[in-house]
């Protein structure tokens, strides 16, 4: 390929009949192909590369932690009603609906693992998702009030269909966190999907929001249109360090007769 056909095709931004074009040249002598094959071909591979590409940049902003994958997660553990829902809340049809998804269990059940998973699974599907845990962005969003660019950060995160608030629970619970947090769930109010864990059922959720007119507007705005997900069964972890301790043993390495 010439470099003036190289500078042509960046110019009209064509990486992938540029990286491809020889190793397609030579497949198209070797078949016998036709001109209009070789370029389906080529175009094809142009395709294939953006689409590899934009995929690498929705993982980038995703935050996701890329080791929680569907196939990292035990879902033998799982309560048999999630172990059912999983294969469709893959496939997106409760983000397309703008509809929420909520994961409750004691810490230790694997709910972070879980909507982490969905979360990648539904990237794959060409969604928007962004994960985080909800302290995190409950400081992002006071520093933008702070900075009066509280609706510019509300738009940024508008361009996300999924929005993961991770351990919803463990915020520091004044005032101004409330307002920010309960600020943000209304704006994206059925409108675009919001993925919360929490280990606190709605009962306490007046920890989280204090007021109980605002508690009360709040779960209304995230139960509407969402599907509820329970974990229980034993704790991950604790079955984990237990696992690591010497046969017999106690934590110390007694062996427990105490």
């Amino acid at each position: 390929m010439s470099r003036k056909l190289i500078e042509l095709l960046r110019e009209l931004k064509l990486p992938g009949f540029a990286a491809r074009h020889g190793e397609l040249a030579a497949k198209a002598e070797k078949a016998g192909w036709g001109f209009e094959r070789y370029l389906q071909a080529l175009a094809e591979a142009e395709l294939d590369q953006r689409h590899q590409k934009r995929l690498e940049r929705l993982l980038r902003a995703s935050k996701l932690p890329m080791e929680k994958t569907l196939a990292t997660l035990e879902t033998a553990r799982l309560p048999m009603p999630v172990r059912r829902m999983l294969p469709t809340l893959c496939e997106g049809g409760f983000v397309e609906r703008a509809e929420n998804l909520l994961a409750f269990g004691l810490p230790g059940r694997g709910k972070t693992h879980l909507v982490c998973a969905i979360g990648l699974e539904l990237i794959q599907r060409g969604h928007t998702v962004h994960f985080t845990p909800t302290y995190a962005l409950v400081q992002r969003l006071l520093a933008a009030r702070r900075d009066l660019a509280l609706e510019k950060e509300l738009h940024r995160l508008d361009a996300f269909d999924v929005l993961i608030l991770d351990d919803i629970g463990y915020i520091q619970q004044d005032r101004d966190e409330m307002e920010v947090l309960f600020t943000l769930l209304a704006e994206r109010y059925e409108r675009r999907s919001v993925v919360v864990t929490s280990n606190l059922v709605f009962s306490q959720w007046d920890r989280i929001f204090k007021d109980p007119m605002t508690t009360a507007a709040a779960i209304d705005r995230i139960v509407h249109h969402a599907v509820i997900l329970e974990l229980t069964g034993p704790s991950y972890r604790a079955e984990a360090a237990k696992a690591r301790l010497p046969k017999g043993g106690g934590i110390d390495g007694s062996n427990g007769s105490k």
